[in-house]
């Protein structure tokens, strides 16, 4: 800046600096994982590429949340994406009618190089290989991905101040978690508002009222709501049965081999599964697994560690009023441990950072000063 002596010194919170030390101790496990398999130099910088894009990433986007950012900037983006979605779903809706192809066309970029095509291509729909279904997403790489990118904006959404904008962000992320027909996205997408609106009104002698007598009832239906709680349950795994065969078998498979194999700095790199779960990676598809499994006690340590610490700060930020980033920023950090156990968190960042964004101006948020209480005149 040209006169930087005139700008208020940008401080980073302690919490961010826990992130950027438990991403820096991934890419230690990572190193260490490849010396103890004797994966040599060029699987070392090649991994570590991929460190930069995902891991690092998820602590590089917080900490730009330190810098003098509006949040009103990310937050109307947002809003103006969900708005793009509302506006081009009528015509992705009508493509499997046209006749039209799954894919349009993959990008030129996959000449670079990447994990597959699906990061690169451009789809209109999307036919489910274990039901038939039609689904679409948009813009990632697979559909549970678009309803993760859904419930995150839709909590970003929710800090817009303009209605109108508001409504077509929030209407625009609802969409997303439904045309992409994740069960996990259909469920965060009313669970996790919830939550935080809960949360944040902690301290209303109404809430908490509310909260005891919702206890109370809760103790005098208790079986009913376990019995429909586990029905649920037992539908919402059924409702995919394959991919839920998958996916738990790919996690055993992840903690047996990280528990005899390479308990303390995994194994490096991820490896092709057998045809039991349809040669997927080990380790994929549940980020505690894949953590375990390439990084073994201590990579998991290195990202437990720092979301335990967000949660807990975010916690206390969103029951206090002089917070205004506080319920967002604690909804986001929910939303990523749910979606540690149905994705890979670190392959996803290039499309959630916004979320990192304002959760990284939600820990560096100073607190605002006490509202003057009016008094009256009689």
């Amino acid at each position: 800046m040209d006169h930087p002596e005139d700008n208020e010194e940008i401080s980073i919170s302690p919490v961010i600096w826990v992130w950027i030390i438990g991403m820096i101790i991934m890419e230690v496990a990572l190193i260490a994982g490849h010396v103890n398999f004797n994966l040599g130099t060029g699987a070392i910088i090649k991994s570590s590429i991929g460190w930069a894009k995902g891991w690092a990433a998820l602590a590089l986007y917080p900490l730009a949340g330190a810098l003098p950012i509006r949040s009103s900037i990310p937050t109307r983006a947002i809003c103006i994406v969900g708005f793009h979605t509302l506006l081009i779903m009528p015509l992705l809706l009508l493509t499997p009618h046209l006749g039209l192809p799954e894919v349009l066309y993959v990008s030129p970029l996959r000449a670079v190089g990447g994990p597959g095509n699906e990061f690169f291509d451009v789809p209109l729909y999307e036919i489910d290989g274990t039901t038939g279904d039609l689904r679409w997403r948009l813009f990632s790489p697979w559909g549970p991905a678009l309803g993760f990118v859904g419930n995150i904006n839709f909590m970003i959404c929710l800090l817009e101040k303009d209605r109108r904008w508001k409504i077509l962000g929030i209407t625009g992320s609802i969409v997303m978690c439904f045309v992409c027909k994740s069960r996990l996205a259909q469920l965060a997408i009313i669970l996790i508002p919830t939550v935080t609106a809960v949360v944040s009104r902690l301290r209303k002698p109404s809430m908490l009222i509310s909260l005891g007598f919702l206890s109370y009832l809760g103790g005098i239906f208790a079986t009913s709501i376990l019995t429909a709680i586990n029905d649920y349950w037992e539908g919402f795994k059924g409702a995919r049965a394959g991919s839920t065969r998958v996916r738990f078998a790919l996690k055993r498979i992840a903690f047996h081999r990280w528990e005899t194999e390479a308990p303390i700095w995994g194994h490096g790199v991820v490896e092709g599964g057998p045809h039991l779960v349809e040669y997927m990676a080990i380790g994929s598809h549940h980020t505690w697994a894949g953590v375990l499994f390439v990084k073994g006690i201590v990579g998991f340590v290195a990202l437990a560690v720092p979301m335990l610490v967000t949660a807990l700060d975010l916690l206390r930020r969103a029951a206090s009023s002089r917070y205004q980033l506080g319920s967002a920023g604690l909804g986001i950090i929910i939303l990523l441990f749910m979606y540690t156990f149905g994705e890979n968190l670190e392959i996803l960042v290039y499309l959630f950072w916004p979320g990192m964004l304002i959760m990284g101006m939600a820990l560096q948020e100073k607190k605002s000063p006490l509202q003057p209480e009016v008094q009256t005149v009689s």
